[in-house]
């Protein structure tokens, strides 16, 4: 890659997975990957991107989550001939071992409802914070965007992790002002216009999705 060229922060939230239809907290210990929905999703925009050629990737990351990674591998053959790089750090916040796979109703019933704009506060108990999650979060963009300057990096992740990049590269308050509702498989795209400063080309571009439910049907 040469300096003249862009670095482009591109995220994919993964398709619908078995957790939110089951209504399960789905950290990565119990993530069952995509439903039947959820690949139909990711089929679909594979296909936009072989019509329009709208992107060519130089990397393709994955977080650790089978939902994500199963996402990466539907879209890849659309991005070019990359090795799919599984980075821990683009993983959901997580909800830790105890929490990891309670039904949502359960788990308001045993813990009630949860303080989420406060940082540093409980929010799964024995699971991360917000702050330790926009924390591991930001170091995985910046070691990715250290090592890639000058390329278009795709990864595919979570809509808590587009939130925490929002936050992160365009230097907003770190929980509360705003909420953010990332369809799944949308597409959101940052660049680096100088060296401290990134803009936001698109959020949630969802158009492949037309046509489709939102969500399964239960």
């Amino acid at each position: 890659m040469t300096s003249e060229q862009p670095t482009r922060i591109v995220l994919i939230r993964h398709g619908e997975s078995v957790s939110t239809v089951s209504r399960r907290i789905g950290g990565h210990r119990t993530c069952g990957g995509l439903s039947p929905l959820g690949r139909e999703q990711a089929e679909r925009l594979r296909h936009r991107f072989v019509e329009t050629g709208e992107l060519r990737a130089d990397v393709l990351i994955t977080s650790h989550y089978p939902r994500a990674r199963e996402t990466a591998e539907i879209v890849a053959p659309a991005l070019g001939d990359l090795t799919l790089v599984e980075i821990d750090g683009f993983g959901e916040h997580d909800p830790g071992e105890q929490c990891d796979g309670m039904t949502f109703d359960d788990f308001v019933a045993a813990h009630g409802e949860r303080e989420w704009d406060d940082p540093w506060g409980e929010t799964f108990p024995g699971g991360e914070t917000v702050a330790a999650f926009h924390f591991r979060v930001g170091k995985a963009l910046h070691s990715v965007i250290d090592e890639h300057r000058g390329s278009t990096v795709v990864i595919a992740c979570h809509g808590g992790v587009i939130d925490a990049a929002f936050r992160i590269l365009l230097k907003l308050p770190g929980t509360g002002a705003f909420r953010l509702r990332s369809l799944n498989t949308a597409v959101t795209e940052f660049e680096l216009v100088s060296p401290r400063t990134w803009q936001l080309l698109r959020y949630n571009d969802s158009a492949h999705l037309a046509g489709l439910p939102v969500e399964t049907v239960r």
